[in-house]
């Protein structure tokens, strides 16, 4: 079943966060209370979602407490080797999982790029991200990418190597994204909030007036 609501552009300026914890209905409310805007919570590179991980009950809630919502992709440990077959294989799976929350098309679904094995090549990154983008368009959703440390790719390969149009800067000194910039800011430093550690999000649209696209009621 769909969730409620309808896919939306995100006006810039707004805050919001990322979580990997389970967030409930009353902490929901509490973060719209604090002034947050929207939420981003993990999908899993398996099927089905394993505990813990964002479920059509959790996205529902925070929904209905009045927070937008989007799905990242959980990244491999640190040191992970990237290849176009992983790619594939995980950008399908974000795909189903985010089908199983109930996420409509044309919503933003993310990949998270950081931690890469430095023998790899960037021409390996480039490759698993390229399959992941086209696994998840595929399935009607707009694939974005999260730029963390480590990702091996240079700000003139972020932008034309890649088939993505929505970025997202983590905390860390990484890259700008050639001709197109971010569209989606991570705060330094992380906090806890209302009893949940989080990292803190900024939206703004990008230098093409690019915007995120959420989920919202």
């Amino acid at each position: 079943m769909s969730l409620p609501g309808k896919v939306q552009s995100a006006a810039p300026g707004l805050l919001g966060f990322d979580a990997n914890t389970v967030i409930s209905s009353a902490t929901a409310q509490k973060f719209v209370g604090d002034g947050y805007k929207f939420c981003v919570r993990y999908l899993s590179r398996s099927t089905p979602e394993p505990k813990g991980d964002l479920t059509s009950g959790e996205a529902n809630d925070i929904l209905a407490a009045g927070l937008a919502l989007m799905a990242v992709q959980h990244v491999a440990p640190a040191g992970w080797t990237p290849s176009a077959a992983l790619g594939t294989s995980n950008g399908v799976n974000a795909a189903a999982n985010a089908k199983s929350v109930g996420f409509p098309s044309s919503v933003n679904v993310w990949l998270d790029l950081e931690g890469v094995n430095n023998a790899a090549s960037s021409a390996d990154v480039i490759a698993y991200c390229n399959a992941w983008y086209a696994a998840v368009q595929s399935a009607g959703y707009v694939p974005g990418i999260y730029v963390g440390s480590e990702s091996l790719l240079t700000s003139q390969q972020l932008y034309s190597s890649l088939s993505f149009q929505h970025y997202w800067r983590s905390q860390s000194n990484v890259p700008n994204v050639e001709s197109r910039g971010y569209q989606l800011i991570q705060l330094y430093p992380s906090l806890t909030v209302n009893g949940v550690d989080i990292d803190v999000d900024v939206t703004q649209n990008d230098y093409k007036n690019g915007q995120v696209l959420w989920l919202a009621k």
